[in-house]
């Protein structure tokens, strides 16, 4: 696995080390899915402070860790904030399709759920 090279720096996997298993467990909770769908809406990254998540702040954390370390987020401070993006382009050479389609899934899991036709 990559090192971080000081405090403020993050571990991330490089492209190659990112397994399927991995992914599919950071996306297979609902709050980190929800936050990935955030993510994949947004047109930039976004803060940690962005996510109103109905978790505590160390549970948050944890959250957003699973997700860098299983390769499915970039984390990177900025000033302060520690900002999020999607490896979308890793993800995709590595699982085409696979983050679309599972965005497109949960999306119609939220609108079945909530009555809402997509």
């Amino acid at each position: 696995m990559s090192t971080a090279t000081s405090k403020r720096e993050l571990d991330h996997p490089a492209r190659d080390e990112i397994r399927l298993e991995g992914v599919l467990h950071a996306l297979s909770d609902p709050i980190r899915l929800s936050v990935v769908r955030d993510l994949a809406a947004a047109a930039d990254e976004l803060s940690c402070s962005c996510f109103e998540l109905p978790v505590t702040k160390s549970t948050t954390t944890h959250h957003f860790r699973v997700l860098r370390e299983n390769g499915v987020v970039q984390q990177v401070y900025r000033g302060t904030a520690k900002m999020n993006g999607l490896r979308r382009a890793d993800l995709e050479a590595l699982f085409p399709g696979l983050l679309d389609s599972v965005l497109d899934a949960a999306a119609r899991q939220a609108a079945r759920v909530s009555g809402d036709a997509v």
